[in-house]
């Protein structure tokens, strides 16, 4: 690859000011997937008494719907690069457009009745997914394009997994209580979702900075030819990167289990705090044992990986989480405070399951592009971020089934009921030993993964 491909990427040191500027996007990045994934279900189940299946159903659909145009999105980013030099339109358009639609999925009142208002959430949601997918699809796939360093990689999404592990406890400790500030659900949810939503917006913004820090560092430049192509060509392309890439492949289906895995522990917790601990409140001290921990660690797992190798680190991680989410099945006879410690422990390992598998996919794109060539990263991460919703998606969708088989009764804002036994069970079940087994799932995955530091840092020195 010639040094007209790749002027500076190789061997920059990526300035504070850079690694500041796209740590501030996991502001939105964590907000988003954090409060829906957390409180979206419940609202829906609680606030205005929707079946639980259907409930599951209607955060799938919007996930599907995620799926679906990932790729168009990632294709039509390279696109964008290619023609304008730069990733930052459809960042910025996603960062505007969200506040709006994200404060409207929460603004639903009882009164509307849960067919109307089941649909509205959907509809509303849908826009949100929307919105926030045009931000994250190109901003995935910035690290690829800021530095070719294997450990400047891990240095940028190590600091970007500290906001993100921020905007967690944040938006996790912070949503719930804004929603329960005051004695009116409907209007709490509807103050949460505001709030919420641009402070996400301002986050995606302010990000959309290093899209051009990114081009200047790169050979695209506006006028460069641009080849047209179908939907069908641009998930094709997906295809087929899926398709040449083995590395890709086995990083792809080790995130996406873990996805599945974190977000089955994501939609429990409220159902935990609520059912388990007996206090709707205990979802703030959840995560607070969760991100407090992860906040501490990251750092570490930074230090590990270059020490060791992000892919044994990555291992390492996700055995601790295991082990850690295993341990929280003893809730179904005997519940208690204890809880905390192993939610704390499975903080820790959180901290390199975002970290890592971040850090190494900009890798796998430097590795494709020694033989594929470049521009194509947007086509790799409109894949990834799919591949992330499913897993989300389906987490949310494991509860629900969950609590439908098990007998969970919904309920609207301010009725009282009593859940049965065997729903509890259910809830501690999705919260312990569904996320263990995905996670243990995942090891296997990653034994495939076989990219190592030689090979990037080989593509680094031809880039040169």
């Amino acid at each position: 690859m010639s040094t007209e491909a790749r002027p500076e990427r190789a061997s920059v040191r990526l300035s504070p000011r850079t690694i500041v500027l796209y740590a501030i996007g996991s502001l939105g990045t964590g907000g988003y997937a954090t409060l829906p994934g957390l409180v979206l279900t419940y609202f829906l189940t609680d606030n205005l008494g929707v079946a639980a299946l259907a409930a599951g159903l209607i955060v799938t659909a919007a996930k599907i719907w995620d799926v679906l145009i990932d790729p168009l999105i990632g294709a039509a980013s390279d696109r964008q690069l290619a023609r304008t030099g730069s990733r930052r339109g459809f960042m910025v358009t996603g960062a505007l457009a969200l506040p709006l639609f994200f404060a409207l999925t929460f603004a639903v009142p009882p009164s509307w009745g849960p067919v109307t208002g089941a649909i509205s959430v959907l509809l509303a949601f849908l826009a949100t997914a929307t919105a926030f997918s045009l931000f994250q699809v190109p901003y995935v796939a910035l690290p690829a394009e800021l530095t070719g360093s294997y450990d400047e990689r891990t240095r940028l999404l190590g600091w970007r997994v500290v906001v993100l592990t921020a905007a967690i406890l944040l938006f996790g400790a912070g949503g719930p209580a804004l929603r329960n500030a005051g004695s009116d659900p409907v209007l709490g949810y509807l103050l949460m979702g505001i709030a919420s939503g641009l402070a996400i917006g301002i986050g995606m913004l302010i990000a959309a900075r290093t899209a051009d820090i990114a081009a200047r560092r790169t050979a695209h430049t506006s006028g460069a030819p641009i080849v047209s192509s179908t939907w069908r060509d641009q998930y094709m392309s997906g295809f087929r990167a899926l398709g040449r890439s083995q590395p890709f492949r086995a990083l792809l289906g080790t995130f996406v289990l873990q996805a599945l895995a974190t977000g089955t522990m994501l939609a429990g917790a409220q159902y935990v705090a609520t059912w388990v601990l007996r206090s709707e409140d205990a979802v703030t001290l959840v995560f607070v044992a969760l991100v407090g921990p992860a906040l501490l660690a990251t750092p570490a797992w930074t230090a590990l990986a270059r020490r060791t190798g992000k892919e044994r680190a990555f291992a390492i991680a996700s055995g601790l989480f295991t082990a850690a989410a295993a341990t929280l099945v003893i809730a179904v006879w005997t519940p208690g405070a204890w809880i905390y410690a192993s939610v704390a422990v499975a903080g820790i390992a959180y901290a390199g399951l975002q970290s890592l598998p971040m850090a190494m996919l900009p890798d796998v794109i430097s590795h494709d592009e020694r033989t594929s060539g470049p521009g194509q990263a947007g086509t790799f991460t409109g894949i990834w971020t799919a591949g992330e919703t499913v897993g989300f998606a389906l987490g949310a969708t494991a509860v629900s089934l969950t609590l439908a088989t098990t007998g969970y009764i919904s309920t609207v804002a301010g009725a009282t009921v009593e859940q049965p036994a065997a729903a509890i069970t259910g809830i501690v079940l999705s919260f312990s030993i569904l996320p263990a087994a995905l996670m243990a799932a995942s090891l296997l995955t990653l034994r495939r993964y076989r990219l190592r530091r030689e090979d990037i840092d080989a593509v680094a020195s031809l880039d040169a």
